[in-house]
């Protein structure tokens, strides 16, 4: 078949392209940075040297010397030739190094890199059209979604969506019954437990060896109010919650009608459904952005094989829009789904009876 070339617009993608490639070279050099300490020596020392910063991490200086050049191409650490020095602007340190902050992006790419781990059973996957269970991905999944996650909670959670709920502060403060569906490593669960002391916080997974992380992780923090237990979202234990909630997990579930309709019934008569899920428009031409881009990327290798691999498979994907979350949540007995609030990546219904 004939084709003509338009040669501008063939030189404007491949260009694109190599920007691209060059972003995922430079995630996973992030990733080694992170791993390996350099970020945060750098941190420490202020600038330095190739030689200075072998002897402060140990590490080859050959090999920094080809990592320090890859990362100040991208822009990742600042290198001032005068000098041969290298160092971290405080944006540069917020960004990778300052674990915790709301900027800190290690755990994106520590998500993104565990993906690669497993890029035969992704394409063995996406090929077979089968689902994916959330337990076979790569221990670094679990790890860099808590990391990426838990700065944006700890920025938001108590801070915006908390008050933006009808009345549930209020509750919460006095001591309210709590559950946390799909809580994963336990950030939200343990950040509600230490903000409301008076509350009893419980948080629910169906991955066992994060149960046991969140436990740890509780147990560390010296919360008391606070439980973990292994259970899914259709079938927790407990009734006459105040507040339910699941963070960006609805998607990732095979019967999310399902999962709504057992947390109605579990709920006090006056409870509330908190459903915090990523930010999209309801038509994919609204999601053509880049966010939206990642967003679908991990869609395709994390959470529609994850929902495929469960009952029903409903694959509502990770930009399913508040449209589609408002007629599941419809359809699970709740007659009223507002927004609450919204972030640059999430956005949070509110769901009650």
């Amino acid at each position: 078949m004939s084709e003509s070339l338009d040669e501008k617009k063939l030189e404007a993608l491949t260009g694109k392209v190599v920007v691209d490639v060059a972003g995922a070279m430079g995630v996973l050099m992030a990733y080694i940075g992170d791993q390996a300490g350099v970020y945060r020596a750098l941190d420490e020392m202020g600038p330095a040297t190739v030689a200075q910063l072998s002897q402060k991490t140990g590490l080859n200086a050959k090999y920094l010397h080809e990592w320090l050049g890859s990362n100040a191409a991208a822009g990742y650490v600042t290198f001032e030739p005068e000098t041969e020095t290298f160092s971290l602007t405080p944006e540069q340190a917020h960004i990778f190094t300052r674990e915790g902050q709301p900027a800190c992006m290690q755990g994106f790419f520590q998500t993104v890199v565990s993906q690669f781990e497993t890029h035969e059973k992704a394409v063995e996957t996406f090929k077979s059209g089968r689902g994916r269970p959330w337990g076979e991905h790569a221990s670094g999944c679990f790890c860099g979604t808590d990391r990426f996650f838990r700065p944006g909670y700890m920025a938001n959670l108590l801070e915006r969506w908390i008050p933006a709920l009808s009345g549930v502060e209020a509750k919460l403060k006095a001591g309210a019954k709590v559950a946390d569906i799909a809580c994963g490593h336990g950030s939200s669960t343990i950040l509600l437990a230490q903000a409301f002391p008076n509350s009893r916080i419980v948080g629910f997974d169906f991955h066992e060896p994060s149960i046991q992380t969140a436990r740890r992780k509780a147990a560390e923090a010296g919360v008391s109010n606070i439980e973990f237990h292994v259970a899914e979202a259709k079938d927790f234990p407990g009734t006459e919650y105040d507040l339910a909630c699941i963070f960006d997990a609805l998607h990732d579930m095979g019967d999310p009608v399902g999962a709504a309709r057992h947390i109605r019934e579990t709920l006090k008569p006056d409870g509330t459904f908190m459903l915090v899920e990523p930010l999209a428009g309801d038509h994919m031409r609204e999601n053509l952005h880049p966010l939206g881009q990642i967003f679908y990327g991990f869609s395709t290798i994390v959470c529609t094989p994850a929902s495929l691999a469960q009952e029903i498979g409903r694959g509502l994907g990770a930009q399913a829009g508040q449209k589609t979350l408002t007629e599941v949540l419809n359809e699970a007995g709740f007659p009223n789904v507002r927004r609450a609030s919204v972030t640059p990546t999430n956005m949070v219904l509110e769901a009650t009876l």
